[in-house]
């Protein structure tokens, strides 16, 4: 117990060290002709004390950090982070479960809906996070996917606790700029990609509430300390990912409502902005996967009695299945929304019937793939926010690896930092974003895993790991007739290939 309580005093001098790094930096900055100007005055001084009583003082310069202040700041805000857990030995990195107040919202058997949280002691910034996990449109495949996916529409066997990764962690290595916020997962048991406002009832077999359950979670945390919040932050992935495109005007107006007018509310949507294009191959309409994307949310919205936000019902009065779709929708968002989304996604693939299962792909397929990123890439050319690495993937910011892809040599959390800052820019009147810090970042390249730092892929029937000129091949890439529409010598585009360029 000495050893930690050493440990603890040592932590503690840390943080003293550190509120005396940031007044001193204050004072440096008005010295020497900052925004405030004020009479010069003596800089601080920092004290450490020891066990003699001794005491040794030092002034603090500086001259050689004060063109880079906030990063040095951060540099020292993380050192004194990962400090901290030598100290403390086991800390409780968890978020813990809580079911609802209104027991009257509940997931699609009836069971209670309910939220992880995190609680950050003095952070007034929340991220609030949407569960992905498909959906289901009938009688006939609710009743599958509940004997299949049962934790996707029931709460009986959630576990008490679960720990965040990517966005959601609270490591500052894994998740360097949100590491501190506090942080809420809601888990996915509507099936309705957040849309419904459907109880159960005896003439219907399952609730679909996940509109209402997002509005319950945000009224429950009003009482945890939401209500003190700067930022709140409405993210999620896949289904989840729309349902941010649904919600996040819907929860801003909630909290004005209520009276809580200083919350900033944005959203960050990944993997959710799905195209209404035609399949590759065209399906009867029988179940979740083959079933085209417009069919299914024509259907679903009135199995779910789905809302949508009252401005894009307005423009699309008797077709609100057209909200569901991020180009349509995105437009009549007020709030700030940020975009991540795979050029290559896979899930858009599955519903246009384009099936990876480990066979090369005909050159049919190969077409339609390379359309399908032209598409997106057309549909997000005027999105402001945006990140869209040339991958097959689906899902991104809960991966441990999301720090690791970059598009034109920025990674997501950088981007979302600098989105982070132009807003506050913004809110002083400043129009132009930060210098450096971009914030629209999209791939020009036409291929399937043509950025170099796109997540592994394997190969789906041996398990082994594919580089990109294997992965091409795979899907019945054509190097010379590829070469030929570049204008290009094959040898070349296979070194520009191998070497990532």
């Amino acid at each position: 117990v000495g050893g930690v309580n050493v440990q603890v005093l040592d932590v503690f001098h840390w943080a003293v060290m550190l509120g005396l790094i940031q007044s001193g930096a204050l004072g440096a900055r008005k010295l020497r002709g900052g925004r405030n100007p004020q009479p010069r005055r003596a800089l601080p001084s920092a004290h450490y004390r020891d066990r003699t009583e001794t005491t040794e003082s030092f002034s603090l310069d500086f001259t050689a950090v004060e063109e880079n202040m906030d990063n040095f700041m951060t540099q020292v805000k993380n050192l004194a982070q990962s400090l901290y857990p030598c100290s403390a030995q086991k800390l409780d990195y968890e978020m813990k479960l809580h079911f609802l107040e209104n027991t009257s919202v509940t997931c699609n058997d009836g069971t209670p809906a309910g939220y992880y949280l995190k609680e950050s002691k003095g952070s007034r910034r929340w991220l609030i996070f949407l569960e992905g996990g498909w959906y289901c449109f009938n009688k006939e495949n609710c009743d599958s996917r509940y004997e299949t996916m049962r934790r996707l529409m029931s709460s009986s066997k959630w576990p008490q606790t679960k720990t965040g990764t990517g966005i959601l962690s609270s490591l500052p290595e894994e998740n360097p700029h949100w590491w501190n916020a506090n942080m809420v997962f809601i888990p996915y048991c509507s099936s309705d990609v957040w849309s419904g406002a459907t109880p159960k009832t005896d003439q219907n077999d399952y609730a679909f509430m996940g509109s209402l359950i997002i509005k319950e979670v945000v009224k429950d945390l009003l009482t945890k300390g939401l209500d003190n919040a700067k930022i709140l932050l409405l993210s999620g992935s896949s289904a989840g990912g729309t349902g941010v495109l649904l919600n996040v005007d819907p929860v801003s107006e909630l909290l004005e409502e209520l009276g809580h007018t200083n919350i900033q509310v944005r959203g960050l949507s990944d993997s959710g902005w799905f195209l209404d294009n035609k399949q590759y191959r065209c399906t009867d309409c029988v179940d979740t996967i083959n079933c085209a994307p417009t069919e299914v949310i024509k259907r679903g919205i009135k199995y779910w009695g789905g809302v949508v936000p009252e401005r894009c019902r307005q423009a699309y009065e008797g077709k609100e299945w057209n909200c569901f779709f991020g180009y349509k929708v995105y437009p009549t968002i007020k709030r700030p929304v940020f975009i991540v989304q795979w050029l290559f996604d896979e899930a858009q693939l599955t519903v246009d019937n384009i099936h990876l299962t480990g066979q090369p792909v005909q050159e049919g397929q190969w077409r339609y793939i390379q359309n399908l990123g032209t598409e997106l890439r057309n549909t997000l050319k005027d999105v402001p926010a945006m990140f869209a690495p040339a991958c097959l993937s689906h899902e991104f910011i809960t991966r441990n690896y999301w720090t690791d892809v970059h598009v034109k040599g920025t990674s997501l959390p950088r981007a979302l930092h600098c989105w982070d800052r132009s807003l506050q820019e913004n809110s002083r009147n400043n129009k132009s974003p930060p210098k450096g810090c971009p914030v629209h970042l999209i791939d020009s390249c036409p291929w399937p895993h043509c950025n170099p730092t796109c997540p592994t892929i394997r190969d789906q029937s041996t398990g082994q790991e594919m580089n990109v000129i294997q992965f091409l091949m795979h899907m019945g890439f054509d190097v010379q007739k590829m070469a030929h529409q570049q204008g290009m010598d094959p040898s070349k585009l296979l070194g520009m290939l191998s070497s990532g360029s």
